[in-house]
């Protein structure tokens, strides 16, 4: 089923957390976070990710967050939902739940644990883009599903008028491993902000970035100058996030991420299991590393 969207997509989207208190979303912080993020001009909003703890969310748990965010939104820029499970039905009930919620595009990856073959990720996304209508961006994350997706796969998908996105998870090498054409078909879009930058260089279309949730303004900006063609912008900004971005690493813990914006933004750092909050070291890391961002070439944290 074609999609019925048009996905307009910039370079930086945000994976966003999801703010717990006492065990249940805190949506009051949930969408001062959103509005904070869209003030500080980010191009869009993902929920539900890992980041965002979206395994741990029931199905009702994520319409509401999904709810919270599109109102947050307000249309300025899209939000994306991650929906993909290990299940193609249960991927299926939750892309038409974000579908029917407003989202502008869901995030789907390949059906992790179970490990299907070649020809069962492609028979799944054809699937599910014959039970929906919006616009989907396929995840390929092999660390986290076990399955790799190859080039004849991708290729199968390229033929599905929703897909309209890639979601390369090891960056800038899977850019370039790509056939050029694939640069014009596909949105292509890292979660590395360890090599955003390489990433763009190498045919990427942006990045969903977890470091956005503590510094939206600088990382926004770092894939403005980019793809304005000024480097030397770039570079400093990239070096300037350094600390922060090494601190957090390649597979971010969302508990960093709270402890950091508890600093910022008064929200309650509570993670759910297997979760678990930060240690007295850990907290010490990210606290200096933020101070290091703000005072590096005078860039302040803009709140």
């Amino acid at each position: 089923m074609p999609a019925d969207r048009v996905l307009r997509l910039g370079a930086t989207t945000t994976a966003l957390v999801t703010p717990f208190r006492d065990g249940a979303v805190d949506h009051g912080a949930l969408e001062r976070l959103a509005e904070w993020q869209i003030r500080c001009g980010v191009d869009g909003l993902a929920v539900c990710t890992p980041i965002g703890e979206g395994p741990t969310l029931t199905r009702h748990e994520r319409a509401a967050v999904i709810r919270t965010c599109v109102r947050a939104a307000g249309g300025f820029v899209p939000v994306i939902a991650a929906t993909g499970t290990n299940a193609t039905a249960s991927t299926i009930a939750l892309t038409l739940d974000a579908e029917e919620l407003g989202a502008s595009a869901a995030l789907v990856t390949a059906p992790y644990y179970s490990k299907p073959g070649q020809a069962g990720i492609a028979h799944h996304f054809a699937q599910l883009a014959a039970a929906t209508r919006i616009p989907l961006i396929v995840e390929n994350s092999p660390l986290r599903t076990a399955s790799d997706m190859t080039l004849p796969t991708l290729a199968s998908l390229a033929e599905i008028p929703s897909v309209v996105g890639l979601l390369l998870s090891d960056g800038s090498a899977a850019a370039q491993a790509l056939p050029p054409d694939w640069r014009r078909r596909f949105l292509l879009l890292s979660d590395r902000d360890t090599t955003a930058l390489s990433f763009l260089s190498t045919g990427g279309s942006g990045i969903v970035s977890a470091g956005a949730n503590v510094c939206p303004r600088l990382y926004a900006s770092l894939q403005q100058a980019a793809r304005a063609g000024n480097l030397s912008a770039a570079r400093l900004l990239e070096n300037a996030l350094a600390p922060l971005t090494a601190r957090l690493g390649a597979e971010v813990d969302p508990a960093a991420i709270k402890h950091a914006l508890q600093a910022l933004l008064q929200i309650d750092p509570e993670t759910r299991l297997p979760l678990v909050a930060l240690d007295a070291a850990a907290k010490q890391s990210v606290s200096q590393a933020l101070a290091r961002v703000s005072e590096t070439r005078g860039m302040a944290l803009s709140i």
